[in-house]
């Protein structure tokens, strides 16, 4: 993981309890990618699109501002994160609540592959964040038991593996029903066309 110097995470404002945990996981200076989108997401305006990488630490990047943001329960989901596979469903979900600091934000990990009973259970209980793949987040959709009506981020993770996969359609879909004023954050290998058009919209 590429650092910064000249930065720590301490330079970003954060609380307490996220320094703690950051500091707890070993997170001394923030990486290239953390240090580009930390400032834009924590001032809480514009979205960001951003090329990143596997193993660049592009989880705490969307992730810090995420907790720090979302530290009091509420009534509906306000994260939303998609990623394409199960695998990095868990991993982000395990990601945001080891650097939370706290028991705020309630995370739920939806993914296909795996019983629906549990999500179901964790969703209608209350989360602050929702991490999955489309697939899974379009059953929930179906069947009532997800709402973004509320969502304040929504986040594509290796959003061109995800459009590879074929689930642009689905991601289009999972958008629309969020909130308007939702910002949006995507991270991506790379940027062909394809992804390029999904900026655009």
């Amino acid at each position: 993981m590429t650092t910064t110097n000249d930065l720590t995470f301490s330079s970003f404002g954060l609380s307490e309890p996220v320094l703690a945990a950051l500091a707890l996981k070993g997170f001394t200076a923030p990486s290239s990618i953390q240090a580009l989108a930390l400032p834009r997401l924590l001032a809480d305006e514009g979205h960001l699109v951003a090329k990143a990488r596997t193993g660049t630490g592009k989880t705490a990047a969307f992730g810090i501002p995420i907790v720090e943001r979302l530290r009091t329960p509420g009534n509906l989901p306000r994260a939303l994160i998609l990623t394409p596979t199960r695998e990095l469903a868990l991993q982000v979900s395990q990601e945001i609540r080891s650097i939370s600091g706290g028991p705020f934000p309630r995370i739920a990990a939806v993914y296909g592959g795996a019983s629906i009973g549990p999500q179901l259970r964790d969703l209608s209980r209350g989360v602050e964040v929702v991490v999955g793949t489309p697939g899974r987040v379009m059953d929930h959709l179906e069947r009532g038991s997800l709402d973004l009506s509320a969502i304040e981020w929504f986040v594509l993770d290796e959003a061109d593996e995800m459009l590879d996969m074929g689930f642009l359609e689905d991601v289009e879909t999972i958008l629309s029903k969020t909130n308007e004023k939702r910002r949006v954050a995507l991270f991506s290998a790379t940027m062909p066309d394809h992804i390029l058009r999904v900026v655009r919209k």
